[in-house]
């Protein structure tokens, strides 16, 4: 069953050495069986050797990719929620520099379950969704948190196509185990009812131009 739109139909779109990957018929997700994921101290383990930090200003240019764009568009002094912030917080730092408060939220370095009772004017989550056993639930779960007129802005690397999967190293990293495509986020925005752009080709904003509370089912 895909574990974002939870619709059976789904084919084999690639398989190598180490895991089987399926393409959803519907929302067009790239997903590997739970079966195939790492355990969860094998998973922190391989996040333990993250170096990011935000004294590293090749981090910071990477992440202005999100960073820049949803800058231009927040009001002064906004509240703010960096999920699945990692060991090194670094995107946070960089909105409180231009003046909004941001918490975090982290499974493993930042378990703060009051800050997913909150709502906010925009939240983050960079290189984190493929990430996602069950991105339909905490896809949705975040959309719910976001204000009407707020942002969610997500950072990812995009599926292009069997070819290209063939050879991509994004597929290598074993917690790694969802892949989406702008297909795919393209069917969320249409969930969602919001206004969705992308920026640099793994970047994507998603606008809650109203205040529905509509989820994936």
């Amino acid at each position: 069953m895909c574990p974002l739109c939870h619709e059976k139909t789904h084919d084999e779109f690639y398989h190598d050495q180490r895991r089987t990957y399926f393409v959803c018929h519907t929302c067009h997700l790239v997903f590997v069986p739970p079966e195939q994921f790492l355990s969860e101290v094998d998973e922190k383990t391989a996040y333990d050797h993250h170096q990011n930090s935000p004294t590293d200003p090749e981090y910071r240019r990477f992440l202005s990719r999100l960073f820049l764009p949803l800058q231009e568009r927040l009001v002064p002094n906004s509240h703010g929620l960096d999920f699945g912030s990692g060991p090194g917080p670094t995107l946070s730092v960089m909105f409180e520099e231009m003046g909004h408060a941001v918490m975090l939220y982290d499974h493993f370095y930042a378990h703060n379950p009051s800050a997913l009772s909150q709502s906010y004017d925009f939240i983050t989550a960079t290189e984190v969704v493929e990430h996602l056993h069950d991105p339909a639930t905490i896809l949705s779960q975040l959309w719910t948190l976001v204000k009407a007129g707020g942002y969610l802005g997500l950072m990812t690397k995009l599926v292009r196509d069997q070819e290209a999967f063939a050879t991509w190293h994004y597929k290598n990293d074993l917690t790694h185990v969802c892949f989406f495509s702008r297909s795919t986020f393209e069917w969320l925005a249409d969930q969602w009812e919001s206004k969705l752009e992308f920026f640099h080709n793994d970047v994507m904003l998603f606008s809650k131009v109203e205040s529905p509370t509509s989820e994936i089912q």
